[in-house]
């Protein structure tokens, strides 16, 4: 029997059993094993994880633990510079691209609204959710632990709020992407992108008060739905600016 010493940092206890918790523990096993099955076996989804050291140096997940192995494990890391040592993931994409599960459809929304190409689709089921995101190099947004832990998932995030409003808080803050924010360029309906369009070209398409109140209008170039400045664009800008001050 091999045992060895582990320790979680950060939010990645959020995984864990309260007892665990930012402490460092003894795991005992027989078999020859990978640091990312312990890992995973501990509840811990490897795309949340950027770093682990073993005995003070920086291993992949391939490496087979050994016995008495004193293991360290880290969350990303959004304002240290790890560079010179081993990160697990590639560097991070320059534009964030997500994809949600069938349980997140007001963040989807809200991502959308706030100008993040976000795709939702009811209808897939977790093997497409995983196909799509490594086809397309989006984002897995979720809140069930199952999917991060398939081998095929590089990005994924595990959302800790269950409350949507909260949710996009998260994704904002945990990618750094506030500065990215661009309210009103994407499709809330399709995530198609808005584009502005000349009054004259859509009049068929407007009610006759909307005629006669705005003179400034946008489309989807995907699913071709109108849009205009009312009171519901005053309320969202409202959301924004109180969400991210």
């Amino acid at each position: 029997m091999n045992s060895v010493s582990i320790r979680f940092y950060e939010e990645l206890n959020d995984f864990l059993h309260f007892s665990k918790r930012k402490i460092e523990y003894r795991i005992t096993f027989e078999l020859k094993r990978t640091v990312k099955d312990l890992i995973e076996g501990e509840g811990v989804p490897h795309v949340e994880v950027d770093l682990i050291l073993v005995n003070g140096r920086s291993v992949n997940f391939d490496y087979h633990i050994e016995d008495d192995d004193r293991i360290s494990v880290y969350p990303e890391f959004e304002l240290l510079d790890i560079s010179p040592i081993y990160r697990l993931r590639p560097e991070p994409l320059r534009q964030s691209r997500f994809i949600v599960d069938a349980n997140l459809g007001r963040l989807a929304r809200y991502l959308r609204m706030t100008g993040f190409d976000t795709l939702f689709d009811i209808n897939l089921n977790d093997g497409d959710i995983i196909r799509i995101a490594d086809q397309h190099k989006k984002i897995i947004l979720t809140r069930d632990v199952g999917i991060l832990k398939n081998g095929k998932v590089s990005r994924g995030y595990f959302l800790r709020s269950q409350q949507p409003d909260r949710q996009l808080m998260e994704v904002i803050h945990k990618f750094d992407l506030k500065r990215q924010i661009k309210p009103f360029t994407r499709c809330i309906a399709c995530n198609g992108k808005i584009l502005s369009v000349k009054k004259e070209d859509i009049q068929d398409q407007l009610p006759e008060q909307i005629k006669s109140d705005f003179n400034e209008f946008f489309r989807c170039n995907q699913c071709g739905r109108v849009y205009w400045k009312g009171s519901h664009h005053q309320r969202m800008l409202e959301k924004i600016s109180r969400l991210f001050p």
